[in-house]
């Protein structure tokens, strides 16, 4: 049934299995630390690894779980399986069938370089910690509705996963995280899917490098602190780029947000840095609200959002340096002020929102009026007189140069 190429006491051993044999057994025959290598074919069957070992696709295996459940379940830790075709599990929501189950306690496993299609739930990772995912292919089931799908990955209750460079798509959410800590996300590709990243509960992480378009939502962060959230591209998302729900300490930097229906949604955000973002060609630039306050917003790019900013508030929110300087304002494209002394920041404050912009949010059809001398004289109505004035956003000392020159490759990436 299968060769056992190598074996010695003093090392692992390395197992062959050919085409029209199964693999199963050989894993059940195998010690803990040898090796499983599998040869290109096609092989039906679901396997369980109940010990520390390899399973090596030798020339991209398919292995097809037949819809029976799990397609491959890891009940051990030390497990690696790279270079696999993992297909077909079952399409149980109840039962959370996945291409790959690492069941609790099974830490320390490895997965990459496998293509995963059409299983319910790519990965699902539960109770297991250190493991890393690295390089893989994942795609769901793209011929039912998105509800009817599981996620792309799975973290429930883990500790130090690294999440790395897997391209996931046609899944519910590609990336769900809930209470599970520590970990890195850098350079996946998550795309096609309800959201990018849906993250809950989950503190000390790190979201770097990563691409998220063409979701309804891009990377969404709620319930969470201690974030670090940084140099990722997101855009042509249906709704949001971002979302930042309940979130605290944490730090949002260097993103590129762009072509969303809304560039950042926060909401009720505190103690939280935005700094040195792109906001380019989004329908709404930021969306704030639900007491959003004692964040440090500065040296980030609005550009081109049809809507700044959508602020709903009871006072005026600042954002820039309280202190004029270089790299604290932020710039806005639609600011209208003047730069006298040559500084490179503007004399008179930014205001996101005015009278006429409040108006415009509860009568969307006053939008065929913008032009006219009755609504620009209601703007500068409430310019006048301070009691007409709404809440805004404020940028005290704006900037009048963007701080990416290099933002304009970022116009009409839109949703399609």
């Amino acid at each position: 049934m299968a060769a056992l190429c190598s074996a010695s006491a003093a090392q692992a051993a390395v197992w062959r299995v050919m085409p029209g044999e199964a693999i199963q057994p050989v894993i059940t025959r195998a010690a803990p630390g040898d090796t499983v290598e599998v040869a290109r074919g096609f092989y039906d069957e679901s396997l369980r690894i109940d010990k520390p070992l390899t399973l090596r696709g030798i020339g991209r295996p398919t292995l097809s779980g037949g819809r029976r459940g799990d397609t491959i379940r890891v009940a051990s830790p030390d497990v690696l399986i790279e270079g696999l075709i993992v297909r077909d599990s079952g399409h149980s929501l109840r039962e959370q069938h996945a291409g790959i189950y690492v069941q609790p306690g099974s830490h320390r496993a490895v997965v990459r370089h496998n293509d995963l299609t059409y299983n319910l739930f790519g990965l699902w990772i539960e109770k297991a910690d250190d493991v890393r995912i690295e390089h893989n292919l994942i795609t769901g089931l793209r011929d039912v509705n998105s509800s009817q799908r599981g996620n792309g990955i799975q973290l429930y209750n883990t500790r130090g996963a690294q999440i790395i460079g897997n391209n996931i798509s046609f899944v519910r959410d590609a990336l769900y995280v809930d209470v599970s800590h520590h970990a890195v996300f850098r350079g996946n590709k998550l795309h096609h899917s309800r959201y990018g990243s849906h993250y809950m509960n989950s503190y000390h992480n790190l979201w770097e490098d990563n691409d998220s378009y063409s979701n309804r939502g891009g990377l969404a962060l709620m319930e969470v602190r201690e974030q670090q959230v940084r140099n990722n591209r997101t855009w042509g998302n249906s709704d949001f780029g971002i979302m930042l729900r309940t979130l605290q300490d944490s730090v949002i930097s260097g993103n590129v947000v762009a072509g969303n229906e809304r560039g950042f949604f926060i909401y009720d955000v505190e103690y939280t840095e935005l700094r040195a973002n792109l906001v380019v060609d989004n329908r709404i630039g930021v969306h704030l609200a639900a007491g959003s306050t004692r964040n440090v917003v500065q040296g980030n790019d609005f550009i081109a959002n049809r809507q700044q900013v959508r602020y709903v508030g009871a006072r005026d929110e600042a954002w820039g340096g309280k202190e004029a300087g270089r790299g604290k304002g932020n710039h806005w494209s639609n600011y209208l002020g003047w730069d006298r002394d040559g500084d490179g920041v503007g004399d008179v404050p930014y205001e996101a929102n005015d009278m006429v912009d409040r108006l415009m949010w509860r009568h969307p059809s006053l939008r065929l009026l913008l032009g006219s001398p009755a609504v620009q004289a209601l703007r500068l109505l409430g310019q006048q007189f301070p009691v007409l004035r709404v809440p805004s956003v404020v940028d005290r000392h704006p900037a009048m140069q963007p701080h990416h020159i290099d933002w304009s490759p970022w116009l009409d990436r839109h949703f399609r």
